[in-house]
């Protein structure tokens, strides 16, 4: 460039320019013309390229059967007490009743309509709030969203401007004696942008959006994973505060029977034989009492680990309620493909069409390769007169890459897009048929877990008569004291089991909600 300024110094008198400089207009009406050149013709290369090599994506067909078998119990499953649903109770949500009419719309309705319990709803909201997963679930989105920025700016022209001062001595041989130019430069560049005429750039783009797709898939079913699990903390939680009220009171009924057994063998009507027994009890029961306060501030733990904050356990009830949870009446008819609208299976599709696109970028990748380098600016000896008139400059450099020998790693890159793209189809299958497993389990558990309630509740009424029953007759000399004893702990067995069962049918519940796709909105749509 030196040189060239010194030729052009040389010849400026008789009206010439140094090679490369437009002499006619003004250096920043030449900058802008040449910029709006090659703008224009990027936007020209742009629309030559809106076809890619990217397979016809067509959605594979459900590897699932079109309904699942829903049992007839299914249709009380919602209701309190296994009475049936009502018509009103099927047609759809009603505001603030927390059942869930029909389920092909499971996705709309919001955790607030379905969770009704006020406390259980402070919880969720605060795990949304302040849960760490999730907070890393919602910066992956970030991160995607960046990765795909970054990628779609490779397909628009990176235009950048620049200015140097440039000082040099000139060897005495090139003009027979010794020289010193020092000239200024200013100007905007187009450096190496593709020309996209093959899709390779376009076929990246799509498949970093499809990834950034799937990240907020993944969020959402983050979302309704942590609401689901942290509606079975909450259960399970208030199953065993229900059970430790058991406990007490079975404690304290058989202390006060431990001591008047105590009495009785004083005044000898007891053998000590009936102390010792009515002692076991007693101690029997202690430690369930111990074991439960354990178990509870495990869940208390466990809930605030969820929650990411402590959580007020001085409202929480000591009794399950159907009233707070429910699913109710299912459509005869339930079509499996209510699977679609799964976060889940919607992250599994994103990623197989981000792997179709990857093929179309790998097939690209075997047609020539053209990119543009251009600038356009102004050069003077005078930083005064760097934008005046004659000095101008611009420069373009077309350049073309086509592939001959690349040692098989194009073949290697085509054919590892397309394993890519059988794996994320047999994932994406596979998602669908666990969902429809998730669902069909859940089904089929409704109806069995509303019977097992049921004859959970007949046998606690039965254990309860017999147990009344053993003791009229011990008292009236008829049996043993281990009649007694094993009538109590039979019906003690049977209240745990009866709470066991409700909090199975209510995580059942919370369970169909969730693979039907339900939850990740705060309200209904």
């Amino acid at each position: 460039m030196g040189r060239e300024l010194v030729s052009g110094l040389r010849g400026q008198g008789a009206g010439a320019g140094w090679r490369g400089q437009v002499t006619a207009a003004p250096a920043a009406r030449v900058a802008v013309t040449a910029l709006a050149a090659l703008a224009s013709l990027a936007a020209i290369a742009s629309l030559l390229a809106a076809c890619t090599l990217e397979p016809r994506y067509r959605a594979p067909p459900l590897p699932v059967p079109a309904q699942w078998p829903i049992p007839p119990t299914t249709q009380a499953a919602g209701t309190a007490g296994g009475a049936a649903a009502s018509p009103e109770a099927a047609e759809g949500p009603t505001s603030g009743s927390g059942t869930l009419g029909d389920a092909r719309r499971a996705a709309d309705i919001g955790w607030r309509d379905f969770f009704a319990d006020p406390n259980l709803q402070s919880i969720i909201a605060s795990a949304l709030a302040n849960n760490r997963d999730l907070r890393v679930a919602v910066l992956d989105i970030q991160l995607a969203r960046s990765e795909y920025l970054v990628q779609r700016a490779n397909s628009l022209p990176q235009i950048d401007a620049s200015g140097s001062y440039t000082k040099e001595k000139l060897p005495p041989a090139e003009f027979g004696f010794p020289i010193t130019a020092a000239y200024y430069q200013a100007g905007v560049a187009l450096s190496s942008f593709e020309l996209d005429l093959f899709g390779r750039v376009r076929s990246l783009n799509h498949a970093a959006l499809q990834q950034y797709f799937a990240e907020t898939e993944a969020r959402r079913s983050a979302e309704l994973s942590l609401i689901a699990e942290v509606a079975q903390g909450y259960l399970t939680l208030i199953s065993d505060r229900e059970l430790l009220k058991l406990a007490e009171g079975t404690l304290q009924s058989q202390q006060a029977s431990y001591a008047i057994t105590v009495k009785e063998h004083q005044h000898g009507q007891v053998s000590g034989l009936d102390v010792a027994q009515a002692e076991t009890t007693v101690e029997s029961a202690r430690s369930d009492v111990a074991r439960y306060e354990g178990d509870i501030a495990q869940d208390i733990d466990a809930l605030e680990l969820l929650a990411g904050a402590p959580i007020d356990t001085s409202k929480l009830p000591d009794a399950l309620a159907d009233r707070t949870f429910g699913i109710g009446a299912l459509p005869a008819e339930l079509p499996s493909s209510v699977l679609l609208r799964r976060p889940d299976v919607l992250e599994a599709e994103h990623t197989l069409l981000a792997a179709n696109a990857d093929i179309g970028a790998a097939r690209a990748a075997f047609f020539p390769a053209i990119s543009l380098t251009g600038n356009a600016g102004s050069v003077s000896p005078q930083f005064s007169s760097l934008f005046g008139s004659s000095t101008g400059t611009w420069s373009y450099s077309p350049q073309v890459s086509l592939p001959i020998f690349h040692g098989g790693q194009l073949i290697g890159d085509l054919a590892e897009a397309k394993v890519n793209r059988a794996i994320a189809l047999a994932q994406y299958e596979k998602a669908i048929q666990t969902a429809f497993r998730e669902v069909a389990d859940a089904l089929a558990l409704t109806g069995t877990l509303e019977h097992q309630r049921e004859a959970q509740e007949a046998l606690v009424n039965a254990t309860g008569r017999a147990y009344e029953l053993s003791q009229q007759r011990y008292k009236a000399g008829r049996d043993s004291y281990l009649d007694v004893l094993d009538s109590q702990r039979s019906d003690y067995s049977a209240q745990q089991s009866l709470i066991a069962t409700e909090l199975a049918q209510q995580e059942n519940r919370v369970t169909l909600y969730k693979a039907l796709g339900g939850g990740w909105q705060e309200r209904s749509r």
